[in-house]
């Protein structure tokens, strides 16, 4: 598999262009590699350079798609985005005659009208064609899937349940009732195109009595009402990698609804619940415990929680409250496997409100024998201000 190239490469702009930048960029690459301005033997390369820039335009002029791609490169854009869902963002406007989604279109499809373009845009991007019958892929379909923490940083497989179209059991999905078929249509005579002029020239589309299909129903299936589909439940198991988080997006190839031109994909985008104890930093995971004034003072070992089970952590005499401590490789695993992140510990000095008078007198033994004036703040205020 030969990999892309980068966006930026190939408008030849800098990662910091302003959106005017990449427009102008863009426009003149449009004007240079326009299949109509290339001689016949160069025109398909020009095509596919032309399709190359136009994506890179498409990607990089929506700001949402662009910082997604910033941050995860080509992987981010593929895993949210079909290739017609990316043709479809951007910003057309403003781009001359040469440079609008529109005259893309027209260069492919030859010379569309506005009226024309959806049809062109599925024609060209979404569609096979098979003798006179417009053959559709299968939409898209997304779902949301909540996780745990502990489930996000060690992977887990999980059972969805898919509401989805499939064909029509009845019908077999033509959308005919059962003995019946369907009719030639009498505007394209059952070829599924019809020509019209303009300009002097003479173009083909789609014949819009049929939608291209070339015949027409008359008596359509009771079960599904002639759609052809109908809404069933559909149960899957999705392995969901370590190191996802929310707004993690997977696609799982093949599991939309059901097209001609086979299966659309379903799209899964995770949410991980928030957890009673860790906070997630990246792929660090921070926690807070509590720990006694003597420990604090003299020292001592601890439990301390990780996403698998408690661990045994030291604890230093003289530690501070606020003080925090790294275990290594206790967070989440890298989501490109690069590694796994560590537990921050921060811990809190529990300071004694209420001391009996035993413990009072031994604690200002304590700040007799260290020299500490407790004539005009009470020791609890002073070890208060310690270990703020």
């Amino acid at each position: 598999m030969t990999s892309k190239r980068d966006y930026y490469e190939i408008l030849g702009v800098k990662k910091n262009a302003t959106l005017d930048e990449i427009k102008k960029a863009y426009r003149g690459l449009a004007l240079r590699h326009h299949p109509d301005r290339v001689p016949h033997e160069q025109k398909k390369e020009a095509e596919e350079k032309f399709k190359e820039i136009s994506e890179a335009y498409a990607v990089l002029s929506d700001s949402k798609k662009r910082a997604l791609y910033d941050q995860y490169g080509h992987s981010g854009i593929d895993q949210k985005y079909a290739y017609e869902d990316i043709m479809r963002g951007g910003d057309w406007s403003d781009l001359g005659d040469i440079g609008g989604l529109g005259n893309i279109l027209k260069m492919f499809m030859g010379g569309l009208g506005s009226g024309d373009i959806d049809n062109a845009f599925d024609s060209f991007f979404g569609f096979e064609e098979q003798g006179r019958q417009t053959r559709r892929k299968g939409r898209n379909l997304e779902i949301a899937v909540g996780i745990s923490l502990e489930e996000a940083a060690s992977g887990v497989e999980k059972s969805i349940t898919i509401p989805r179209y499939e064909f029509c059991s009845a019908c077999g999905g033509n959308g005919v009732k059962p003995g019946t078929k369907r009719v030639v249509c009498s505007q394209c005579k059952g070829q599924g195109r019809v020509a019209f002029v303009r300009g002097g020239f003479q173009f083909v589309q789609p014949c819009p009595k049929c939608g291209g299909e070339g015949k027409l129903t008359q008596s359509p299936c009771p079960a599904c009402h002639g759609e052809g589909k109908q809404r069933e439940t559909h149960h899957i198991k999705v392995r969901i990698p370590a190191g996802v988080y929310t707004g993690s997006n997977l696609r799982v190839r093949g599991e939309g609804e059901a097209g001609t031109a086979g299966r659309g994909d379903l799209y899964v985008v995770i949410e991980v619940s928030p957890h009673p104890v860790f906070q997630r930093h990246n792929n660090d995971i921070l926690t807070e415990v509590t720990i006694s004034l003597t420990k604090a003072i003299l020292g001592s070992e601890i439990d301390v929680p990780t996403l698998n089970g408690h661990v045994k952590m030291k604890i230093p005499s003289g530690t501070q409250s606020g003080r925090v401590f790294r275990l290594k490789d206790k967070g989440i695993l890298d989501l490109r496997l690069r590694g796994r992140g560590d537990e921050l510990v921060r811990v809190i000095v529990d300071i004694p409100r209420d001391l009996t008078a035993g413990q009072r007198r031994l604690i200002e033994e304590f700040a007799r024998i260290s020299g500490d004036d407790i004539s005009k703040e009470t020791f609890k205020e002073k070890i208060t201000k310690a270990f703020k």
